[in-house]
């Protein structure tokens, strides 16, 4: 019941970086936002994510696919990260700039947009890796946007999501779980 409850405020907060409310409004400017469907071969919402795309596995980044994107789109973003981590979110991946066309990331996709900086300084994919005890929430967060961000490569989580406020046009997220 407390995770429950955690996450769901988790998701308002999330909400509100990204500068839109729980109803589906832009904060800032009032305009209806969509939602994406996002989902994976890979896993289901609210699933177990397999061995294969942790540390423990390969660690490949798993197949992520969109839909309901609204006209207008110029670029997506990607940020995986991981609320659950014992000194904070922790930020799995960081991939900005893909192409308006883009549609899915196949599993262990290389190559495409701008990769940014994760928590282990990296610009690469880095797969749930929790300690030992309860399972952990990995959030892979989409956004679709009016403009390409433009950031350098490595730019941060934090770089794309001061970037990307204001030009939302629709976001949406899967959520996996891995423990050990």
């Amino acid at each position: 019941m407390m995770r429950t409850m955690h996450y769901l405020l988790l998701t308002l907060v999330l909400l509100a970086a990204a500068g839109c409310r729980s109803d589906g409004e832009t904060a800032q400017e009032g305009e209806s936002q969509m939602t994406l469907t996002v989902t994976s071969n890979a896993f289901q919402d609210g699933r177990k994510i397999p061995v294969k795309y942790t540390c423990d596995g390969d660690n490949l980044s798993p197949q992520i696919a969109w839909s309901g994107a609204p006209s207008g789109v110029k670029s997506y973003a990607v940020i995986m990260d991981d609320p659950d981590a014992p000194m904070g979110t922790y930020v799995h991946w960081v991939l900005y700039d893909l192409p308006a066309s883009t549609q899915e990331l196949a599993e262990g996709v290389q190559g495409m947009g701008v990769a940014g900086t994760n928590s282990a300084r990296k610009t690469i994919y880095s797969g749930p890796c929790p300690p030992r005890g309860p399972e952990h929430h990995y959030i892979f967060k989409v956004y679709a946007l009016d403009k390409i961000l433009g950031i350098r490569e490595g730019g941060s989580k934090a770089d794309v999501e001061s970037a990307l406020k204001g030009h939302v046009l629709a976001s949406g997220q899967l959520v996996g779980l891995y423990g050990r």
